[in-house]
């Protein structure tokens, strides 16, 4: 392990503004229910809190704050040599897609969720195409997720409308395991987490034995190794001086872009953060998943926040909107 160091300018109690109203940090951490807070600033631990019997042992489950992960992995794969680009069609490594709604799909389209194939990520609605998933982890039978996503239709050209999908990223899975003949952990630990200085080893949910890892929902970490993984991706993903993505590769995944005529604020399953004026100036990005994880990277003010929560619903139940602590920590660190 390496330890990430503590700063001696330990930061504060600040006003955060939002929605009219202006907070501080503890309404932020009692209202939203978090259990985990880390902030650091230029490489230093400047804020840790806990709460709700979690220490900095505790893994906690990402959701889709893996889904963030797992395209890194493309990216690495692309480095490697293993994957051409992101032009290249998805059939070339997975031909069992021959013919379903992904024929005619590029990774590029997969990464940004553009593919243009029917999915409901709705939770809570019984009928939606992420319920059916959920359903079919929990059966853990080997190769039934992507059996189910080679079934669903097209229903939009590829790059030309958004929908967000946790099965796109299952689908992720199954490309990196294919292209690399390696397992999505194993690639993982290869390439990032041993290297990392990791606190511990992580784990990855897999939706049966032998079986893929769910790639969009299962990693389970602590919180200082979530906040390594936010400064492997502040860094450009360079680990001792060795690129493990392609050059740029981080800027292209984290910005701004359009599918069709649309504005999409989406990169390639990160979140691009805009400031409180709504630009995107500074190249603010986060990983987030339900419930209220964030891994919040800003690249011009060397910042990284992790947030770890356990919301009461998987959207939409927290008090104040977490880009708005974001921006106000922004401030409040310089």
């Amino acid at each position: 392990m390496s330890p990430i160091p503590s700063s001696p300018n330990w930061m504060s109690d600040f006003p955060i503004p939002s929605n009219g109203k202006v907070y501080d940090l503890y309404d932020y951490v009692s209202q939203n229910r978090l259990v985990g807070l880390l902030a650091i600033k230029d490489g230093e631990v400047v804020y840790e809190y806990h709460d709700q019997g979690i220490t900095s042992d505790t893994r906690w489950m990402s959701m889709s704050m893996a889904k963030s992960v797992s395209t890194t992995l493309v990216g690495a794969a692309i480095k490697d040599g293993y994957i051409g680009g992101v032009d290249d069609q998805l059939v070339e490594y997975l031909p069992e897609l021959n013919g379903s709604g992904y024929d005619g799909v590029s990774i590029r389209h997969l990464l940004q969720m553009t593919s243009g194939v029917k999915w409901d990520d709705t939770h809570t609605v019984e009928s939606s195409e992420r319920r059916t998933m959920l359903d079919l982890q929990v059966a853990q039978k080997p190769g039934e997720i992507m059996n189910f996503m080679a079934s669903l239709p097209r229903i939009a050209e590829p790059g030309q409308v958004w929908n967000y999908s946790t099965g796109e990223t299952h689908v992720v899975g199954a490309l990196v395991r294919a292209a690399t003949g390696k397992w999505l952990s194993d690639y993982c630990s290869e390439r990032m987490w041993s290297r990392l200085g990791m606190q511990d080893d992580g784990a990855w949910w897999l939706e049966s034995p032998g079986g893929l890892e769910v790639a969009g929902s299962g990693i389970c970490a602590t919180l200082h190794d979530y906040a390594r993984l936010g400064l492997f991706a502040l860094n450009e993903g360079v680990i001792d001086g060795e690129p493990v993505v392609p050059e740029g590769w981080f800027r292209e995944a984290t910005e701004p872009r359009m599918a069709g005529n649309d504005p999409l604020n989406y990169g390639y399953m990160w979140w691009p953060v805009p400031d409180r004026d709504g630009n995107f100036s500074e190249r603010a990005f986060s990983a987030r998943g339900i419930f209220g994880q964030y891994i919040y990277i800003n690249p011009t003010r060397r910042i990284v926040l992790t947030v770890m929560s356990c919301r009461s619903k998987p959207k939409f139940s927290e008090t104040i909107p977490d880009n708005d602590f974001f921006n106000a920590a922004v401030d409040a660190l310089g």
